[in-house]
Order: structure tokens, then C-alpha cells, then sequence
């Protein structure tokens, strides 16, 4: 008897099986199992941050007339309530601003500068070879409240007292605690408990809220009403600026009423790179932007689709090029008005052609020179950092790149007697080597992680977006735009696609990479990759590491809409109308 039927029969239902099998992964139409949600799409505004809340008081600012900017500033208040661990008034602001009136693209650095009276010479007579990341030395001047008024002033159109509304209500009446926001609280209330108002502050009760608590902060509420009454001078001279000075003074800050005074936002001009026929525009430093502008311009050469995603081969010449462009971060990032940074120099393709054949196709390098590059005058472990990233777009095709921060989750740990914030420790990230561009001064503004995007097209706008979160910040930038325009992937799966953070390169503080740093990957990242990073001679670590916060908007000029992506590592929310 022949068995031929049998088999033909047992292949039949094999096949019947494997379409059986087809058809229930129809949950992923894109084809991409690691897709956590569709893609928003709307016509008249869109807003995306890592607060729902905060998302949608956006969008209620949005549709009673108010500007993408309104909306951005709206957002940004409640998220430096709603997410403490990241964000406050306490801290600094950039934002990249697209005009749809005039065409062109606005940059706001609304960072701070250190306190007038401490001088480099305190350090070395406190025997420190660098600034603190805690306490009193490391705080600088907040600038976030005069990055609003500077965006304001220019971009709003509604009153900032209804802009500021809905988080004085929210801080009033309270909030619950969303869940990734309470797991970052615990952290920091342990760490930070002890110093000075934190307490007090921030933890109800002696502890910190847990998910789904309902958090008041009623100081915040009445510091925020009293700069939406009197503008930014209520904050920087008024009594708010008074009560930060006498707090200073008793737990032995050197901020003064005079170093708030005399502080300023700066209008700069956004700088770009062009990445397979689109154009992406970074801010210039003391910030770390141009490090993405660096790195596209290193990867442009190479075919890397066809390498195939997240493949050790990809992911090889990903790391390598960050290395790159990261020595000359540590090398040259400074704050301009201290040293002729070579902006034009280091994003350009010719000095990219340079580095570039520092590579190896197959190798990890141990250590990478900065490039050779004279500044004209010069004065003599940034992976942690968290952050807050929002984007959001208007009815008049206006769009709003906003990133905001106190570094180091809460800060300095510092919260000044009843205002309801913490104050920012960026300080930190000043390095105490005389002759580098980046050595702490007075006055000066410290080398900066915290760093908005914006790609054009055609000489429109295409993409807003950031990935929040120390130095992952431009690697995160890179990842994002390779698997949107190299892939073919949608703004929501170009955010849930498993990402590499690589870790120890040298830094603008001083450390230097010497053994090629380190490598985590993301769960979605295979074994195999794993294992040929490996063999290259990379250093693949078990780390949870720091795969940063994504939000996104594009704008499909074709349709007139705009397309909404919220980072799936969050708890955010892109939402329009």
C-alpha cells in the first residue's frame, strides 16, 4: 500500500496550519511584531508628550486659539508637576520652532550660566577634581521660565495666565502619579531625601508617591500663579528670585538674586546636515546636537538597509560613528561665548570623509583621537540624565521642538523654602581641567545633553521629534531617522524598534574612553546580533541601560495632515483633532 497519500495529505495540513498561523498575526498589519500601536493621524493640531495629561491640556490650548507654542508652554508646566523626576522650572529649556508665516526655522538655548561669585579656584581649595553631581555646587541658573516668555513673546497668542492655567489647577487639586514616573520617584526619594526642602517637597508623608497616588503640590501652584500675574520678572526679580537668593545663602549655593537678574535666553540659529536628501537641523552648542549631525554624516556612505536591521554589521558601524563624533564632543562642545566651537567644520562632509576612515568595517576600536582641529581661543558620566521631550503642531502648519530638563532627574536635590521645584545641578557637567573648552567659569554655560530635532524636506517641514535621556540623546536621534529613512518604518515603529545605547566614551567632564566602551541592547535585539558584536570586539554588557523617551510628529504635505508617535517606553500619549 502506498504512503504517498498520507504525506501529500500530512503537507496539506502543514500548509493549512502555517496560513492558519499567518492569519493571527494580522494584529501587526505593518509586518512588524515589536509595533505597539498604530500611528495618530489628524488635521487641525497635534500634540505628543510622555504625560497623557499633559497631551491633552495641549490640545484644550490648542483648540481655544492658542498657538503650538501655547501648547508646548501649557504642556511643559504640567509636565515639570506631573513628572518632577525629570522636569521643572528649576531647570533649562531648547526648542526649535518652525514659522509657517515666514517660512523659516527659530532656535531658543534657554540654558542657564553658573553663579558670578564661585570661581574654579573654590573647587581646588575644597580639594575636588570635579563639580558634585548633588548638592549646592553644581546648581546653575534655571532657564526654563525665561525660555517661555522668550517663546511667548514671539509665538503666542493666548494670555500666559491661560496658559499656565491648567497646572495651577492640577497642582491645586492634585494629580494621580502614572506608573513609570512613581518607579523613578522611589529612586530619586531615596537618594535625595536628606537635602535641604526635598523632603518637604517632594515626598507626602515622608515617602514618595507610589502609582496612582494623588500628588498635590500646592507651592508649585502658587509660584507658577505668580509668574503667570507678573511674567518672567516675578521669577527672575521679583519675590521668587528673593526667596531663591536667602535659600542659597543658608545651605551654601552661590546663586544670588543678581545671577537671576541678569540672565537671558539667546535666539541662535539651528544648524543642519543633509541625510539622503533630507535636511536635519540640530541646535549648536554649549548643547549636544551637532554629535547626531556628525554621526549621520560619518553612516551616509555606507548601505546600511542592506545590512539589514539591528544586524551586528548595522549596529557595528552605528557604534563606531558615535564613537566618533563623541571624542570630538568631549574635545570641542563648550559654550560658545567662552570658545570658537567649529560648528561648520565638524558637520561638514569633508570632515566626515576624515573620520570616517578611522573605521574598521569589522573591528571595534578601543579608542578613537578627536579630530585635529585648532580652536581659535579657547578657556582652558553623562549617560544618567532624565528629561522631558514634547513636540506639537498647530492649525496654521506652525511646529514646536521643545526639550526641558533639571538634570539628573530631580536636580541638585535643592528646593528652594516653598516654591514647589527643585533646582537644576547642570553644573555637573563642567569639567575642572584648566585650558578646556568646557572648564567651569563664572557666568559661563555648562556643556549641555538635553537636545530638540527638526527634519525638512523640500524646504518644509517633515519630522519633529527628540529622544529624551542624557547621552543616549543624539545615538537615540541617529537610531530614529536610520529606521524611518533607511527602513521604511512608520514614526510609531521607528520609536518601538529595540534600540543600543552605547556607554564610556570620553566625556566633556574629562573621563577618557580608553577600552571601547560599552554596549546594551535592547531585549528586541537578537542573540545573533549579540554574539557578532561580540566577535568584533565590542563590549556587549548586561545593563539595562538608558534607551531614552521618543516622541514624534510628521506632517504629510500630499494630505495635510499630521502623523502622531509617542514613545511606547513611556507613559505618553500622541493625541490631535
Amino acid at each position: 500500500m502506498s504512503v504517498r497519500p498520507t504525506l501529500l495529505g500530512a503537507a496539506v495540513g502543514v500548509i493549512v496550519m502555517a496560513s492558519a498561523f499567518e492569519s493571527l498575526g494580522g494584529d501587526r498589519i505593518t509586518g512588524r511584531s515589536f509595533l505597539s500601536r498604530s500611528e495618530v493621524l489628524a488635521r487641525h493640531g497635534m500634540a505628543a508628550t510622555s504625560q497623557p495629561l499633559a497631551t491633552q491640556i495641549a490640545l484644550d490650548i490648542l483648540k481655544q486659539g492658542g498657538s503650538a507654542v501655547d501648547a508646548a508652554i501649557a504642556a511643559n508646566a504640567a509636565l515639570g508637576l506631573m513628572e518632577p523626576t525629570g522636569s521643572g522650572i528649576g531647570g533649562d529649556l531648547f526648542a526649535i520652532v518652525w514659522d509657517n508665516k515666514s517660512g523659516k526655522l527659530h532656535g531658543l538655548n534657554a540654558s542657564g550660566r553658573s553663579p558670578g561669585a564661585l570661581t574654579l579656584t573654590h573647587f581646588a581649595e575644597m580639594g575636588m577634581n570635579k563639580v558634585p553631581n548633588y548638592g549646592p555646587l553644581p546648581i546653575t541658573v534655571p532657564g526654563c521660565v525665561d525660555g517661555w516668555f522668550a517663546l511667548h513673546g514671539r509665538f503666542g497668542k493666548l494670555p500666559m495666565k491661560t496658559v499656565l492655567a491648567p497646572a495651577i489647577r492640577y497642582a491645586r487639586e492634585g494629580f494621580p502619579v502614572s506608573e513609570l514616573i512613581a518607579h523613578y520617584w522611589q529612586l530619586s526619594g531615596r537618594k535625595l531625601r536628606d537635602y535641604p526642602g526635598f523632603t518637604e517637597t517632594f515626598l507626602p508623608g515622608g515617602r514618595a508617591p507610589k502609582k496612582g497616588d494623588v500628588f498635590r503640590n500646592v507651592a508649585l501652584a502658587d509660584t507658577l500663579q505668580e509668574i503667570a500675574d507678573g511674567g518672567r520678572d516675578a521669577f527672575y526679580k521679583g519675590e521668587i528670585a528673593e526667596r531663591m537668593d536667602v535659600f542659597s545663602r543658608r545651605v551654601g549655593c552661590f546663586l544670588r538674586k543678581s545671577d537671576l537678574a541678569a540672565h537671558t535666553s539667546t535666539w541662535v540659529e539651528a544648524v543642519s546636515t543633509t541625510y539622503r536628501g533630507y535636511e536635519v537641523w540640530e541646535l549648536p552648542p554649549n548643547g549636544q546636537g551637532i554629535a547626531a549631525l556628525q554621526m549621520l554624516n560619518i553612516l551616509e556612505p555606507f548601505d546600511l538597509a542592506s545590512m539589514g536591521h539591528n544586524s551586528a554589521r548595522y549596529l557595528h558601524h552605528l557604534i563606531e560613528a558615535k564613537k566618533l563624533a563623541y571624542e570630538d564632543r568631549a574635545r570641542f562642545y563648550a559654550d560658545p561665548a567662552f570658545s570658537d566651537i567649529p560648528v561648520r567644520r565638524l558637520i561638514s562632509k569633508e570632515y566626515a570623509a576624515e573620520r570616517r576612515r578611522l573605521m574598521s568595517p569589522d573591528k571595534a576600536a578601543k579608542h578613537f583621537p578627536p579630530g585635529r582641529i585648532e580652536l581659535a581661543r579657547a578657556d582652558g558620566a553623562l549617560r544618567e540624565g532624565d528629561t522631558i521631550y514634547l513636540t506639537v503642531a498647530d492649525a496654521d502648519h506652525n511646529m514646536v521642538s521643545l526639550i526641558q530638563s533639571n538634570y539628573r532627574g530631580f536636580g541638585s536635590g535643592l528646593c528652594p523654602d516653598g516654591l514647589g521645584f527643585c533646582l537644576q545641578d547642570r553644573g555637573a557637567l563642567f569639567t575642572l581641567q584648566e585650558g578646556h573648552p568646557n572648564v567651569f567659569a563664572p557666568g559661563k554655560r555648562p556643556f549641555h545633553t538635553i537636545i530638540p530635532a527638526l527634519v525638512t524636506k523640500n524646504g518644509k517641514p517633515w519630522l519633529s521629534f527628540g529622544v529624551m535621556g542624557g547621552d543616549m540623546q543624539p545615538q537615540g536621534h541617529v537610531q530614529i531617522l536610520c529606521n524611518v529613512i533607511d527602513f521604511g518604518m512608520n514614526l510609531q515603529e521607528a520609536g518601538d524598534a529595540a534600540r543600543f545605547h552605547h556607554t564610556g566614551s570620553s566625556e566633556p567632564t574629562g573621563e577618557i574612553m580608553d577600552d571601547g566602551g560599552r554596549v546594551a541592547l535592547e531585549s528586541g535585539v537578537g542573540m545573533e546580533t549579540a554574539r557578532g558584536l561580540i566577535e568584533m570586539g565590542h563590549n556587549v554588557h548586561g545593563d539595562r541601560g538608558g534607551y531614552g523617551g521618543y516622541q514624534a510628529i510628521g506632517y504629510d504635505a500630499l494630505r495635510g495632515i499630521y502623523i502622531g508617535a509617542s514613545e511606547s517606553r513611556k507613559d505618553g500619549q500622541a493625541a490631535g483633532y
